[in-house]
């Protein structure tokens, strides 16, 4: 293997180690939640990881990875050394968050809260992210008229 394709598994092995830390740190999402959501198996993500692979990985896959993460492609074209001049495409605009929301992101990140209470907020959020939807009519029983 020559050094420049040595550097580049290096580098993209850092940037895909990163994504995947910034995944956990920030969303709470483990190995699986990030194939799921990117549609790359845990396999290969972990190929990526540890350099361990003899061609380079595919555009689609690579694209789709930074998609599901919310990251732009072009970094990781970079890490494999691949064309920069190339126009990355335009990734949307997220939707506004819920000031309640960026208030608890700002928590998980912040390095003066402790890690119990960031523990109950991850905790709290995966609690009200997965229970089931309740009726829409839930809300009047116990409110009749009389």
């Amino acid at each position: 293997m020559t050094e420049t394709a040595n550097a580049r598994k290096i580098a993209f092995a850092t940037f895909v180690r990163r994504a995947l830390e910034d995944a956990r740190a920030m969303r709470a999402w483990s190995g699986t939640e990030v194939s799921r959501r990117t549609g790359v198996s845990r396999q290969t993500i972990n190929r990526w990881v540890r350099g361990d692979w003899a061609s380079d990985p595919e555009a689609e896959r690579v694209v789709a990875f930074c998609e599901g993460l919310g990251l732009n492609p072009a970094a990781a074209f970079a890490a494999l050394g691949w064309d920069r001049a190339a126009t990355p495409r335009a990734i949307p605009t997220p939707p506004p968050m819920d000031p309640d929301v960026e208030a608890l992101l700002r928590r998980l990140v912040d390095p003066n809260v402790s890690d119990a209470e960031k523990f109950h907020i991850r905790e709290t959020i995966r609690y009200l992210a997965y229970r089931p939807t309740l009726p829409a009519d839930s809300g009047k029983r116990g409110r009749q008229a009389g």
